[in-house]
């Protein structure tokens, strides 16, 4: 940390007005970052605690590339499995009301005008 500290002061003092630090620079910081945190590194040298914190997550990231994960977990979609549905017939005979639940369209139809001819 020392070392980067020395490299950051001799950065401050060349710099022109509104250079934006090293990538470099960055990168050794986001290191220290990930063994020491954020926090403590961000104060001792003196650095945006928001940009060190993606600087680490940023080199994180790169360092696990091609790693193996232990453990993934897969989440199905939402299936429309339970459909519902109720036909409700009419005829001179009366009314016939009937709930039905996880039906195909095919065979709702199927049901429907079965029922129609019946009643009608």
């Amino acid at each position: 940390m020392r070392r980067l500290h020395r490299q950051l002061q001799r950065w401050r003092n060349q710099r022109r007005s509104r250079e934006r630090i090293p990538e470099a620079v960055w990168a050794a910081a986001g290191e220290l970052a990930r063994q020491h945190g954020v926090n403590p590194v961000s104060r001792a040298l003196r650095l945006e605690f928001n940009h060190l914190k993606r600087a680490a997550e940023v080199d994180a990231a790169k360092g696990r590339k091609g790693a193996t994960p232990a453990f993934v977990e897969l989440i199905a979609p939402q299936t429309s499995s339970a459909r519902e549905c109720v036909l409700e017939l009419e005829a001179p005979r009366g009314k016939l009301r009937i709930d039905l639940k996880g039906m195909a369209l095919a065979e709702l139809t199927e049901i429907s005008r079965a029922l129609w001819e019946m009643l009608a």
